[in-house]
């Protein structure tokens, strides 16, 4: 049915709504969003609590780079203001700006995923190991937890770059480009709190 539309006479204003199939889609990702809060919710709760299990090993004051941390947190932010810029490009049915943007989201994710992985590479090499301490399971758990959330979202992206290189804007795709703006949106969210909880605490005390 959406895939029916003539495009070329225009979208409606909010295209990603305007199917019972993107209400569905609108819906159903506000409720696995809200599933994903609850187990973030979990992850932030055991790291709280372990957080100062050390076990006379590196400590986080000892580890955290805030101004490596800080830059990645630019281009995660940076990553979501592209990806609002991406859908509203798609309400005006200007394609070639959504996949600019896109595109852009992407970059930005893999070079943020690139600098945590380096993060993680530089702990180890300091003797934050994964079972050195209850610190060190809780920290790599929770934020290889956002980590591999932003390499999912990358796969998303991709994904649907790809295969709607050459479609256009539809009433069929335009819900699952809005739908993974709002999962990034989620992701971008979760960082704010690992900066602040994990990072900023972890280096005030």
């Amino acid at each position: 049915m959406a895939d029916s539309v003539d495009v070329k006479k225009g979208l409606p204003a909010n295209p990603e709504k305007a199917t019972l199939e993107g209400k569905n889609k609108f819906l159903g990702m506000f409720v696995f969003l809200a599933g994903e809060t609850t187990m973030f919710a979990t992850f932030f709760g055991t790291y709280l609590g372990l957080r100062s299990g050390t076990a006379s090993g590196p400590e986080p004051a000892d580890l955290f780079q805030l101004p490596l941390v800080f830059i990645m947190t630019m281009i995660l932010l940076t990553s979501s203001l592209t990806s609002v810029l991406a859908t509203y490009a798609m309400k005006k049915n200007q394609f070639g700006k959504l996949k600019l943007w896109m595109w852009v989201t992407f970059l930005l994710g893999v070079t943020f995923l690139s600098l945590e992985i380096y993060e993680f590479v530089e702990y180890y090499e300091h003797g934050l190991g994964y079972t050195s301490s209850a610190f060190a399971s809780s920290f790599y758990t929770l934020v290889g937890l956002h980590g591999a959330h932003v390499l999912f979202g990358l796969g998303w992206i991709l994904l649907l770059l790809l295969r709607n290189r050459s479609r256009g804007i539809t009433l069929y795709n335009a819900p699952k480009f809005y739908a993974f703006a709002l999962y990034w949106h989620f992701i971008d969210l979760v960082w704010v709190f690992i900066f602040t909880v994990v990072y900023l605490m972890g280096i005030g005390g």
